[in-house]
């Protein structure tokens, strides 16, 4: 049932995905991906586990896992936001866990197949829901616009001139999801970082990578690749988390946030990518358990450039066998 009252300036919503982020903030709340707030410390394998313990079975996905281990350690964020379509059937069976256990949830649709009058019926109940309007929630959108200008210029110094690394472009634009929780600190730490990057001097990988896929939940795969003498100069999820589509109004921008949608708008997403960066050759993480695995076949046929699918369950460094994959891959692709 809808809240009857607003919540409390300043409490904390969790997001178990990329969601109308612009709503949360225009009713004063602080945003918090629960994602981020998993993977983020040293201990996210136990939080796993964790989950585990409490009764999820070990074949499902470990980010969902991770989601709820989280939120059993921050009883403050008061609701979870769940993208109940747009995502995948754990998240929403999650997100009845969590009620079953008396925690607020949210739901929010991303509409399949993308229709402009279905998505700005979402955004006028979620913005209800949170306590504010779509209108405060558009003024929002163009507070937000110099910030996402800078983003999309910390992208094009991973592509252009090589001034941003690949592990630094992912980390930077995958916290665009919820800003860190903390929107002013945020922005003055990416004007920083932009300000330090712009006086490195130019670089150029010998081989240039994208890294397509969800988030992968390996934690030293940039630094393995660059150790090989490649570059990771595209994030695909993160690049979209960023929201890179200035000039449209709120409805338009997150239909055009091609991770809820058909491969076909991935597809043509990527191919744009591997043309304007020159890119390769793909790296394709799959999450084990993921139904977004089966889409593997269409990238590889859609796609001109060689593709290497690799696969992670745990958070935990790249295993002996995939760093094997990954060194003959790149010694494939050097001329």
């Amino acid at each position: 049932m809808p809240r009857s009252r607003p919540y409390p300036p300043g409490t904390r919503i969790g997001l178990t995905t990329t969601i109308p982020v612009e709503a949360v903030l225009a009713a004063n709340l602080a945003p918090a991906d629960l994602n981020n707030l998993f993977i983020s410390t040293p201990g996210a394998l136990a939080r796993v586990s964790a989950a585990e313990t409490a009764g999820f079975p070990r074949t499902v996905c470990a980010w969902v896992k991770g989601i709820y281990a989280v939120l059993k350690e921050h009883p403050e964020i008061a609701a979870v936001i769940v993208a109940c379509q747009g995502d995948c059937s754990y998240t929403q069976a999650l997100g009845e866990i969590l009620e079953a256990e008396n925690r607020e949830v949210i739901h929010f649709k991303f509409p399949y197949p993308p229709d402009r009058g279905q998505m700005r019926r979402e955004l006028e109940n979620l913005a209800a829901r949170l306590g504010t309007t779509v209108r405060e929630t558009a003024r929002v959108q163009q507070r937000l616009e110099p910030l996402r200008r800078k983003l999309s210029r910390l992208d094009r110094l991973t592509w252009e001139t090589g001034q941003v690394r690949g592990e630094e472009n992912f980390l930077y634009l995958i916290s665009s999801s919820d800003f860190e929780s903390d929107l002013e600190a945020y922005e003055l730490k990416v004007a920083e970082f932009l300000k330090e990057a712009e006086k490195r001097p130019h670089r150029s990988p010998s081989l240039r990578l994208g890294l397509v896929g969800i988030p992968p939940i390996f934690t030293d795969l940039w630094d393995y690749l660059e150790e090989l003498g490649a570059g990771v100069v595209f994030n695909e999820m993160p690049r979209q988390f960023s929201m890179p589509y200035p000039g449209l109004d709120l409805a338009e921008q997150y239909l055009r946030y091609t991770y809820p949608y058909d491969i076909f708008g991935r597809v043509a997403d990527l191919e744009q990518a591997v043309s304007e960066r020159r890119l390769d050759g793909l790296i394709h993480y799959t999450q084990s358990f993921c139904f977004r695995q089966m889409f593997d076949q269409i990238i590889r046929e859609r796609l001109a450039v060689p593709v290497l699918t690799i696969e992670g369950d745990r958070p935990a460094p790249l295993d002996s066998r995939t760093r094997m994959r990954l060194e003959a891959f790149i010694d494939v692709l050097r001329p």
